[in-house]
């Protein structure tokens, strides 16, 4: 069976994200990545000549998806303060998902990011992108820009300490600290 290369990238990179996100990238051989995609190695290499080049694949693509979601949850809310407390919500949902492991791009800069530059690059373009989505959110809530920074940090404290706990309580104890800010 020949695959068209838009269902084998596909493939692959489903593959590559459902392993990579369950058990790190280090653990991840492209041969998982083969097996599981059901894509053959020679194809799965002219389509990723590297690892890296994957990782960075994976993390790129999901990035449209995490804050494609978030963006669809909270543009949902009118009130525009409401809004920017409505990220924390969001954010509450994603970490009472099945198989949660804490943020992607927390994970990967943590495996990789001192010695991979495209996956330290990859990460640092989705965090930025994350924090414009908020300094928007807050802009048109009327607060000051400086507040968006510090939102920014509440969100990825939360992050990374709901992937440590396996809970999903950090999105509401930092919304209740985002709230506090919003006044």
């Amino acid at each position: 069976m020949v695959l068209e290369v838009n269902e084998a990238r596909d493939r692959v990179l489903d593959a590559a994200e459902e392993l990579i996100y369950a058990r790190g990238i280090r653990a991840v051989g492209m041969d998982d990545v083969r097996t599981r995609s059901g894509v053959a190695l020679k194809r799965l290499y002219a389509l990723y000549p590297s690892k890296d080049a994957l990782v960075e694949a994976v993390l790129e693509r999901r990035d449209g998806w995490w804050r494609g979601r978030l963006a669809a949850f909270v543009e949902r809310v009118d009130d525009p303060v409401e809004r920017v407390l409505a990220v924390f919500d969001w954010l509450g949902g994603w970490f009472a998902e099945p198989g949660f492991r804490g943020c992607a791009w927390i994970n990967a800069f943590g495996e990789a990011g001192a010695t991979s530059p495209a996956v330290a690059a990859q990460v640092e373009r989705h965090k930025r992108a994350f924090a414009g989505q908020l300094a928007g959110w807050v802009a048109a809530a009327g607060r000051p820009p400086e507040l968006a920074e510090q939102l920014f940090l509440l969100a990825e404290g939360a992050m990374v300490t709901a992937g440590i706990r396996g809970s999903a309580e950090p999105a509401s104890t930092a919304r209740q600290a985002a709230a506090a800010l919003m006044v």
